[in-house]
C-alpha cells in the first residue's frame, strides 16, 4: 500500500475509533461536497521531488580511508540531457546540475484496464491517450464579489489580453487565453502559455507579473478547470450550510466561500485569502466545518502528476473504495432533507466512482437519488456514468460478480465494488446521470462527478428509539460465508458506522446538538489546545484563544472612538493572550464561537478569525489604543459610524502611491472631512460614480491614519498594486531601500514645502505596521507626468 493511501486509511480508522455515533453532532447541512483528491507526497505538479531545494537529506556515512586523494581538476559542468526529438523539454522538469531520466508516459496495465471497461467512446482511444501525454493547460479563476470581479475581468480583457492579440514570439503567434465555455460570466480562463514563453516578451512578462501579484493578493485563483465543477453543481447560496469533507488543497473551498458571499456588492478583502492560504485554511475549516482528507488513486491527474504513469495499479482503487464509501455515507447522514450532495473524484475508475454511488443508493433505500444536472452547465462536455463494469486485481485477474471471488480475495475485493444484479434496481438508480470528464474532450484533466439529493432520513435513522429500561436484544452471530466474511482486516464498507445511534432521527440529533451548544460554556471563554496525553518531541505550544468578556475595560474606548453600532457582536471578539497587553483583536462568527468554546478539548485550533484591530505602539497617547486592520475592514465597516472619510479616485491614487501625503495634496472635500478629526485610525471610503463609466466602478474601503498634517493608508503591498491596476495605472513592484518610496506623482502633484515638512518630522509616530504585513507603498507608478518629478522621501511612520 502506498504511503498516501495508507495515511488515508489510518485516518479513517482513527475516525472509527472515536465513533461518530457517540459524538455530539453539529447539526445538519443543506449542501455537502464530498471531493476525494489525490495526495501529493512531496512532489511538484510535474512530479519532480524536492531533492535539492529542501526536504530531508540522507544521513552522511563516513567511510575510513587511508589518505586523502589528490585534488582532481574541476569537472566541466553537466548540462541537462536534450529532450527527445518531437518532445517538449518542458514536459519533464530538469535538475539543477543534470537531467533526470525522462518518465515514460506508458502503462500497459492502465491501457488494458480502461479499454476493457470501455469508458472511452469507440474510435477515440488514441485521442484519449494522446491528451493524457500532453501537459495540462494553466487555468485561472477570477475571485471576489460582483462588482470587484467585473473590474478584474474588464482589466484582463481590455488591457492584457488585447496586448497579446497580434503578438508573435520566435516567429509564432501567441495564443490568447480563452474563457472556459461552461463557466458562468467568463470568470474562468485557460491558457497554454508556458513559463519559457512568458520570459521572451515584455508584454508577456507584464501579463505574468499581473497574474503573480493578483494571485498573491487573492483576486485570481490558479485552479484546475475540472476542480471548478463541483462547487457549481452544488448550487450553493448564502443561506446554506456547507460541509466540505475533503477540502485539501482548498481551491474548491475558496470557491464555495465566494458563493456564500455572492449577495455582497463590495470588493473582496484580498488579504483574507492570503491569510487563509498562509495558515493552511484553518479559518474555513472551523467556520464551515471542513474536513481535510487526502485520497483517490488520481489517475485523472496524469497530465500534471506524471509519476502516476509508473505507479498506477488497480490496487489503489481497491484499497480506497471502502473509505470513500464510508465518507459518502457519513456525508449523507449529515445532509438535511432536500439538501444536495456532490461526490467527485479525480479518478476515472468506476470502483471509486459508480460503485460507490450505487452502493450508497442501494443502502439508502430510496432516501437518496441521483439528480439530473445535464443542463446545469451548458457547454461542458461529459460522458454519462456506466452501468456495467468488472473488477480487476493488480495482477490482471478479472471478476464480474462477487460470487466468483475466491475466499482468499475477500479482504481485497468487497461485494460493494460490483454493480447491482437486479436490472430493475440498477435502472432505477439512473447511474447514467453521473458525469465523467475525459481529458481529450475539452483539454482538461480526468474527473468524475455525481450529484445526489436527499429525500428523507437514512433508513437507520428512522427506527423508533428504545424505551428507557428496555433490554437490548443481543446481536445474532455472523456466520462465516462468502456473503458474510469474518476477516477483521476488511470491515464491510456497506455497514454504516452510525447504526450505533439508531433511534435518533435527523431532527432529534440537530436539537440535541443545539441544546448542548447553547447550554455549554467554557470558563472565562478560554479555548486553548487540548491537554497533551504524551510528550511531543516536535511542534510548539499554541497560544490559547480567549474571548473578550463583556465587562473587559478594553472595549468601551474602542466602541466610543469608532462609534460602533449597538448591534456590534462584541462577544465574538477574541485575542490570543491571557496575560499582559492584548496586541491583536480577532473576530469570528456566532457559529464559530460556539464551535471554539464547546470543542476546545476535542480539537487543536491553529488559527482562526479575522484580525480587526491592532494595538498602536503609542496607543496611550491617543483616545483609542487600537487601530483598524485592513484584513478585517470589510467585516467591521458596516458597524463603524464615525471617523469615515469619503475620498475621490484621485485621492485614492495619491494615498496608495505616496507614503504620507499632506492635506494640501488631497482634494478640498477630503481635507474638510479630515481637519476636525482627532489623530488616530480612520476609514477611507471610495464610492464609484455611475455617471463616469470609465473610472473604477467598485467601492473601496481602506484603513488609514490621520496624522498632524497628513494621512497615511495601512494597506499591504499586493493590495495596493491591485487597486492601482484597477484604476488604470501601470505598476511594478520595486525593492525597498531603507524605507524610501519610489513613486511618480500624477499630474498636479507637488512636493511638500519645507515648513510643512519640518512640522511633519516633528510630529510623533503613532502607529506601526504589523511585522507580517508590508504596508509601505514601494511601487513604481507610470502615470501622467507631473511638473515636480518624484516626491521626496517622507518619514516611514504616519504623523
Amino acid at each position: 500500500m502506498g504511503e498516501g493511501a495508507r495515511g488515508a486509511g489510518e485516518g479513517a480508522t482513527a475516525g472509527r475509533r472515536q465513533g461518530p455515533g457517540g459524538q455530539r453532532r453539529e447539526g445538519r447541512t443543506s449542501r455537502l461536497a464530498v471531493t476525494v483528491a489525490r495526495s501529493g507526497r512531496g512532489t511538484s505538479p510535474g512530479g519532480c521531488c524536492w531533492a535539492r531545494g529542501g526536504g530531508a537529506r540522507p544521513p552522511c556515512v563516513r567511510k575510513p580511508t587511508a589518505a586523502p586523494p589528490a585534488r582532481a581538476a574541476p569537472a566541466a559542468p553537466r548540462r541537462p540531457a536534450p529532450a527527445p526529438e518531437g518532445r517538449d523539454a518542458s514536459v519533464v522538469p530538469q535538475g539543477w546540475e543534470g537531467g533526470y531520466p525522462e518518465i515514460v508516459k506508458e502503462n500497459k496495465l492502465f491501457e488494458h484496464y480502461y479499454q476493457e471497461l470501455k469508458i472511452v467512446p469507440e474510435g477515440e482511444w488514441d485521442q484519449f491517450m494522446e491528451a493524457l501525454r500532453e501537459p495540462l493547460p494553466a487555468t485561472l479563476r477570477i475571485t471576489g464579489y460582483k462588482s470587484h470581479a467585473k473590474e478584474i475581468l474588464h482589466c484582463l480583457k481590455n488591457k492584457y489580453f488585447k496586448e497579446l492579440e497580434d503578438l508573435e514570439v520566435d516567429g509564432q503567434k501567441v495564443e490568447v487565453p480563452q474563457p472556459l465555455s461552461w463557466y458562468p460570466e467568463e470568470l474562468a480562463w485557460h491558457t497554454n502559455l508556458s513559463r519559457k514563453i512568458l520570459r521572451k516578451s515584455p508584454q508577456l512578462e507584464k501579463f505574468h507579473q499581473f497574474l503573480v501579484s493578483e494571485t498573491e493578493s487573492g483576486n485570481i485563483s490558479r485552479q484546475e478547470a475540472v476542480s471548478m465543477i463541483p462547487p457549481l453543481l452544488l448550487n450553493a447560496h448564502p443561506h446554506h450550510k456547507i460541509l466540505d469533507m475533503c477540502a485539501a488543497p482548498g481551491s474548491k473551498t475558496t470557491q464555495l466561500i465566494e458563493m456564500l458571499h455572492a449577495d455582497m456588492n463590495v470588493p473582496f478583502p484580498g488579504m483574507l485569502w492570503t491569510a487563509l492560504w498562509r495558515v493552511g485554511m484553518p479559518l474555513c475549516w472551523v467556520v464551515f466545518k471542513f474536513l481535510n482528507i487526502f485520497l483517490s488513486s488520481g489517475d485523472g491527474t496524469m497530465r500534471k502528476n506524471i509519476d502516476v504513469w509508473k505507479k498506477w495499479t488497480t490496487l489503489n482503487s481497491l484499497q480506497l473504495h471502502g473509505l470513500q464509501l464510508r465518507i459518502a455515507t457519513r456525508g449523507a447522514e449529515q445532509l438535511v432533507e432536500g439538501g444536495r450532495m456532490v461526490y467527485s473524484t479525480c479518478s476515472l475508475n468506476p470502483i471509486e466512482d459508480e460503485a460507490v454511488i450505487a452502493s450508497l443508493l442501494e443502502k439508502s433505500e430510496g432516501a437518496l437519488e441521483l439528480a439530473d444536472v445535464s443542463s446545469e452547465l451548458p457547454g461542458l462536455k461529459w460522458m454519462p456514468g456506466i452501468t456495467h463494469w468488472k473488477v480487476m486485481t493488480k495482477d490482471g485477474q478479472w471478476f464480474t460478480e462477487w460470487e466468483g471471488v475466491p475466499h482468499s480475495r475477500h479482504t481485497q475485493i468487497r461485494p460493494t465494488m460490483f454493480p447491482p444484479k437486479d436490472p430493475e434496481k440498477l435502472q432505477a438508480m439512473h447511474l447514467e446521470r453521473c458525469l465523467r470528464i475525459l481529458p481529450h474532450h475539452q483539454n482538461t484533466g480526468g474527473f468524475f462527478v455525481a450529484v445526489l439529493v436527499k429525500k428523507s432520513s437514512m433508513p437507520w435513522n428512522k427506527r423508533p428509539p428504545k424505551l428507557q429500561g428496555e433490554p437490548v436484544e443481543p446481536r445474532e452471530p455472523v456466520r462465516s460465508s462468502p456473503a458474510h466474511p469474518t476477516e477483521g482486516a476488511a470491515a464491510d464498507p456497506a455497514e454504516p458506522e452510525s447504526k450505533a445511534v439508531s433511534g435518533l432521527d435527523d431532527t432529534d440529533i440537530t436539537e440535541r446538538t443545539e441544546n448542548v451548544e447553547n447550554s455549554g460554556s467554557k470558563k472565562d471563554g478560554v479555548c486553548g489546545p487540548p491537554p497533551s496525553k504524551k510528550m511531543k518531541l516536535f511542534g510548539f505550544k499554541e497560544d490559547p484563544f480567549v474571548f473578550i468578556p463583556e465587562d473587559d475595560p478594553l472595549f468601551p474606548p474602542i466602541q466610543k472612538f469608532y462609534a460602533l453600532d449597538p448591534s456590534f457582536p462584541k462577544m465574538n471578539l477574541l485575542t490570543r493572550t491571557t496575560e499582559g497587553k492584548k496586541r491583536q483583536l480577532y473576530m469570528v462568527s456566532k457559529e464559530l464561537r460556539n464551535v471554539l468554546v464547546n470543542n476546545s478539548e476535542r480539537m487543536k485550533v491553529i488559527n482562526t478569525g479575522i484580525k480587526v484591530w491592532c494595538r498602536n505602539n503609542s496607543g496611550e497617547d491617543f483616545d483609542c489604543a487600537f487601530r483598524l486592520a485592513q484584513e478585517g475592514i470589510y467585516t467591521l465597516y458596516p458597524f463603524i459610524k464615525s471617523r469615515i472619510i469619503t475620498v475621490s479616485i484621485e485621492d485614492v491614487k495619491i494615498l496608495l502611491t505616496q507614503e504620507n501625503p499632506f492635506f494640501r495634496k488631497l482634494s478640498s472635500e477630503t481635507y474638510s472631512q479630515a481637519k476636525d478629526l482627532a489623530k488616530g485610525s480612520i476609514v477611507l471610503k471610495y464610492e464609484p460614480d455611475p455617471t463616469k463609466p470609465d473610472t473604477l466602478q467598485c467601492p473601496i474601503v481602506l484603513c488609514g491614519w490621520r496624522g498632524k498634517a497628513s494621512i497615511r493608508t495601512f494597506v499591504p503591498k499586493n493590495e495596493r498594486l491591485h487597486y492601482l491596476r484597477m484604476m488604470g495605472l501601470e505598476v511594478s513592484a520595486e525593492k525597498k531601500k531603507e524605507g524610501t518610496v519610489v513613486a511618480q506623482q500624477s499630474a498636479g502633484s507637488c512636493g511638500p514645502p519645507g515648513d510643512e515638512a519640518s512640522a511633519e518630522h516633528g510630529a510623533e509616530p503613532a502607529a506601526s505596521a504589523d511585522s507580517s504585513e508590508d504596508m509601505s507603498p514601494d511601487v513604481s507608478v507610470d502615470a501622467a507626468p507631473g511638473p515636480s518629478g518624484p516626491a521626496p522621501a517622507e518619514a516611514a511612520l504616519p504623523r
